[in-house]
């Protein structure tokens, strides 16, 4: 994620994400998100904004992660959920009913995709998804 590129890069202010209410962010159809790079009112951030090194560091982190995210969750109907093959990295909360019915799959193509016998999932591991309607 945009996160552990930025991490890469140096220290971060924050370890985890953090959310806020801004309503340019609450926009239910148009993925947001807002990347603070540095203080200004800190000199040694400012000198490495004033970069173009850095700032190209930068931006390359926030890219990767950003394209991360879209490959590893691509939109529903958009050209990249139509690639193959399709693959979703499980997290805190999946169920496999929540996974078939976010990728428009059935819950018996998706376990006989990925030769599961029951419904238990591990944290990180990764699913194969099969074609639309299978």
């Amino acid at each position: 994620n945009v996160l552990s590129e930025l991490k890469r890069l140096g220290k971060v202010h924050k370890r985890q994400v953090q959310h806020a209410g801004f309503v340019v962010l609450k926009s239910p159809d148009i993925p947001s998100m807002l990347v603070e790079t540095a203080f200004i009112s800190n000199p040694s951030e400012e000198n490495r904004l004033r970069s173009r090194k850095h700032q190209q560091k930068v931006a390359n982190a926030i890219f990767k992660g950003v394209r991360r995210y879209f490959v590893s969750n691509p939109p529903v109907g958009t050209r990249l959920a139509k690639q193959s093959p399709r693959r979703h990295v499980v997290r805190r909360g999946d169920t496999l009913s929540y996974i078939a019915q976010r990728y428009g799959v059935s819950l018996s193509s998706l376990r006989n995709r990925n030769r599961l016998k029951g419904d238990r999932l591990l944290v990180g591991n990764v699913l194969k998804i099969p074609l639309q309607g299978g």
